[in-house]
């Protein structure tokens, strides 16, 4: 395209989902609700880790992590998706817009990681145990989604985008896949090991556990996988808006309840954090 008589790109607007207007006050409650419960939970996680010195110990120094990441995962996008619920041209700024892809992206490649990782953690216990853009043309262009996603801005560009997509979704399958076959070999290797337990309480408690783990582990790279484990190919934008939900709104809520919350040792010691603070409340208002 000739360089001249253009002007620098300046801004960016949301569409989000300005096609069904009569849902969007609906949306807007309903995503409001999941974002504050996944910033409580993730956020409750990280002070029972903190506090109790009992779960010092790897696999939830894991869960910390995580849910300290996931509160700024789905901070990196969820304000912007709820502000889009209100409004009909939601606007980004340039800088702003690629501060968030890169903090967007960045925490959800570190999150495949991590979970890569608390899945190997979770093997070596369970094993152990049963052994013992182009920025210019105009001044305001449309992107189809709610966060600054790859593929709506590819789309806004006039210059051939082949090359740069190749090369983004061969660094996303990379990161994706090798953390996911990590993660499915743990946990194959746990279902074996399962199998192979002697006592069926055990067997049992065990993998109700590991169920529930990979139950949302499934949800997760299944949706990343769908979104960015493929060729430069056609985009649906509603169905990218959707399946986007999940890795970026509803599994940040569902990772702390499955991994941490639903754990006899974090309820023990939450209980125990909690006896402490009213026994030092308590005394407090004594001496007062």
């Amino acid at each position: 395209m000739d360089g001249t008589n253009q002007t620098a790109v300046t801004e960016f607007i949301f569409l989000g989902f300005s096609g069904v207007p009569s849902l969007q006050l609906t949306l807007f409650v309903l995503f409001l609700t999941t974002y504050l419960l996944s910033l409580m939970a993730n956020t409750l996680v990280i002070f029972i880790v903190l506090m109790e010195s009992t779960l010092q110990t790897p696999m939830y120094i894991f869960l910390g992590n995580l849910s300290f990441l996931e509160i700024w995962y789905t901070t990196a996008t969820v304000p912007k998706l709820l502000t889009t619920c209100l409004s009909q041209a939601v606007t980004i700024s340039v800088f702003g817009c690629v501060t968030q892809y890169y903090f967007f992206f960045s925490m959800g490649a570190t999150e495949c990681i991590l979970l890569a990782a608390m899945a190997y953690d979770r093997y070596v216990a369970v094993c152990s145990y049963s052994r013992l853009m182009s920025l210019q043309i105009c001044f305001r262009f449309s992107i189809n989604h709610f966060f600054c996603d790859s593929d709506p801005i590819f789309k806004l560009s006039c210059s051939d985008t082949f090359l740069v997509e190749a090369l983004g979704y061969t660094c996303s399958s990379v990161v994706i896949l090798s953390s996911f076959l990590l993660t499915m070999s743990s946990y194959g290797n746990i279902v074996v090991t399962i199998v192979r337990l002697s006592s069926r309480e055990a067997q049992k408690k065990t993998f109700s556990t590991c169920a529930s783990h990979l139950t949302v582990v499934t949800i997760y790279y299944g949706t990343i996988i769908f979104a960015y484990v493929r060729p430069p190919a056609k985009y649906n934008f509603t169905i990218g808006k959707v399946v986007s939900i999940f890795y970026s709104v509803l599994t940040p809520l569902v990772n702390p309840l499955i991994y941490t919350l639903r754990n006899k040792d974090v309820k023990k010691a939450f209980r125990k954090v909690l006896a402490q603070k009213r026994f030092l409340l308590a005394r407090n208002m004594q001496e007062f």
